[in-house]
């Protein structure tokens, strides 16, 4: 048995039982997929919702961001009541999703959802009851990796004092002790609970919330678009929930990722930043990002060598980073 199939049969077993009685038959979930030479991946990823969207109406549509490979053929195949997207450029995975949404028909609510995700039993119902809530704009799971361990998905806001905190006594102690920006204690992933914000590879978004916070910014191309818009839906009244009880794997969620990706997930941070604060605290919360990264390359780790040159190059910390920048498959997933 492959790690993906014994992650998936562990969900089936462990995860998504049966929501309340809360009627859902008024429900209609729009499910946005963004893909990018996604060609592999496609077939396991369909066959998932089924089980992940049970007892839901739902519609597929598919935004294929340029890709190289026949990613929209495949989808085509194996979905054919699915809408597909075709981007006339790869415009980076805010873009797509907003190309997605665009094209959807009515509906109460828009899963955001990679590729490389398998929804788990119940999953959407789950966080459809969620939403109901007053105040409630968007829904998230526990995930899982392909091995069947617990991502740490959620995120407290970034800060400058969070910032050092990871910087100088690392990312998983300052979580634990709740002084760093993700959520590392993983007592917490077995509570519901609000979060600032949580890694956008998985998101139920209310009708409602998208339609008072608009779109996703697509002035980041890869990286803190999610960030961007857990926190600004919570900045007009939206919060953010976590659901435990509603389990997806992440296949990629625990893997590394390339030099040219991480630099461009630190940039990305900065500049996020940089819109919420001013000139000082910007800086101060640079020089902690540079302090992490030039440390951790001190010790041998390439990706942060290459984000510490990144930090220290003006002209990426200014520019949107384009389709030039990234040339993996992981260019358009989270």
């Amino acid at each position: 048995m492959t790690p993906e199939q014994a992650a998936h049969q562990a969900w089936r077993v462990e995860a998504g039982s049966p929501p309340d009685s809360t009627d859902l038959t008024h429900e209609r979930v729009t499910v946005v997929v963004v893909m990018y030479n996604s060609g592999p991946l496609l077939a396991d990823f369909v066959t998932s919702l089924e089980e992940g969207l049970a007892g839901v109406e739902f519609e597929l549509v598919a935004v294929d961001n340029a890709s190289p490979d026949d990613s929209a053929e495949i989808m085509e195949t194996i979905a054919p009541s699915a809408t597909i997207v075709r981007a006339q450029r790869n415009g980076g995975y805010a873009a797509g999703i907003n190309l997605g949404v665009a094209a959807a028909g009515p509906h109460t609510a828009i899963l955001v959802v990679n590729s490389d995700v398998r929804l788990g039993r119940n999953c959407v119902a789950q966080l459809l009851t969620r939403l109901r809530r007053p105040g409630v704009g968007i829904a998230v799971p526990r995930l899982v990796d392909g091995e069947g361990q617990v991502i740490d998905s959620m995120r407290r806001e970034p800060s400058v004092f969070r910032a050092f905190c990871d910087a100088i006594i690392g990312a998983e102690r300052a979580g634990r002790r709740a002084l760093g920006e993700v959520i590392t204690d993983r007592r917490q992933y077995e509570q519901e609970q609000t979060t600032d914000w949580a890694e956008g590879s998985t998101q139920l978004i209310s009708a409602e919330c998208w339609r008072v916070c608009g779109p996703w910014d697509e002035s980041f191309f890869l990286y803190s678009e999610e960030t961007e818009y857990d926190l600004r839906a919570r900045d007009l009244g939206f919060s953010t929930i976590f659901v435990p009880s509603a389990g997806a794997i992440h296949l990629e969620g625990g893997s590394g990722i390339s030099d040219t990706l991480w630099s461009l997930q630190v940039v990305n941070r900065v500049r996020f930043y940089r819109r919420r604060h001013g000139r000082l605290a910007t800086v101060m919360f640079w020089l902690a990002t540079f302090v992490r990264e030039s440390t951790r390359a001190a010790l041998g780790r390439q990706n942060s060598r290459a984000a510490a040159r990144a930090l220290m190059t003006p002209r990426y910390l200014r520019a949107t980073a384009g389709p030039g920048s990234v040339r993996s498959k992981e260019g358009q997933e989270e």
